[in-house]
């Protein structure tokens, strides 16, 4: 009975099919280039198989004219593209915390290639990167993926609501991106505050006795304060990193929320 049902409606699945596989194209850790496409897209089939009674059910209407069920299929794409590139942004926070004192301590111009990723990215930008995705795994990070960007996302918002009002997603983007900058640097303040003190430092020596060569005593301490800081706030990050990752969540359900009550 239910195959039947999946054959009859084959344009609703693959309305399905495209906004699930455009989010795991964008979303946190699905999105690597390391996680082959026919994974990728097996996930995105057998989790559309599943998400598609609840869909069904709710009376997602087809139209008949070939330009509208295209312009639907663009909405869904749509819809994944935005909820995959808005779970994403929380990881570009914590790479950017790396970037905000790489140059301080010297290590802006080591660059590393990351296999993950596909790009050069400096090391403690990786470090704070890989610290993420382990604390994602490690608080559910896939359950709320789907939860908020699978079912949530089916349950609060259609290709027909996307394209008719705009004016959310516009509002959601720029809190977000304004809200990586903010906690990027939040995050960063103990480490830019102290590295900031050590220059201050360096340059009174500088004054007091010029003979020295500070330059060469500097970088090392830089280097070794950063360290040593990181290596104390451990516990901290922990915790900040996994509210930050709740809130995102937080955040994307909000916005979906917004749709579902537009309807």
């Amino acid at each position: 009975m239910f195959l039947e049902t999946l054959a009859q409606n084959t344009q609703l699945y693959l309305l399905i099919f495209v906004r699930i596989f455009a989010l795991l194209s964008f979303a946190p850790i699905t999105s690597s280039t390391a996680i082959p496409a026919m994974a990728r897209a097996a996930l995105a089939l057998f989790t559309s198989v599943a998400i598609f009674p609840m869909v069904y059910e709710s009376g997602y209407v087809i139209p008949e004219a070939g330009l509208m069920y295209a312009a639907l299929i663009i909405g869904e794409v749509g819809i994944g593209i935005i909820t995959g590139f808005l779970l994403q942004l929380i990881h570009a926070v914590f790479f950017m915390v790396g970037q905000f004192f790489s140059l301080q301590i010297g290590f802006s111009a080591a660059m590393v290639f990351d296999p993950v990723e596909q790009e050069e990215i400096p090391i403690i930008g990786q470090f704070f990167n890989y610290f993420a995705m382990l604390i994602f795994l490690t608080t559910n990070g896939f359950y709320k993926l789907f939860h908020a960007g699978v079912f949530r996302s089916f349950q609060s918002v259609n290709a027909y609501t996307f394209l008719s009002q705009r004016e959310h997603l516009y509002t959601m983007i720029l809190t977000s991106i304004g809200m990586l900058f903010q906690q990027a640097l939040i995050i960063s303040i103990p480490i830019l505050g102290s590295l900031f003190l050590v220059s201050v430092s360096m340059g009174l020596l500088a004054k007091a006795a010029p003979q020295m060569n500070l330059l060469m005593m500097g970088f090392p301490l830089a280097i070794a304060l950063a360290f040593f800081i990181i290596l104390m706030l451990v516990p901290f990050l922990v915790s900040a990193f996994s509210i930050l990752i709740d809130e995102n969540f937080s955040r994307v359900l909000g916005w979906l929320h917004l749709y579902w009550e537009a309807q």
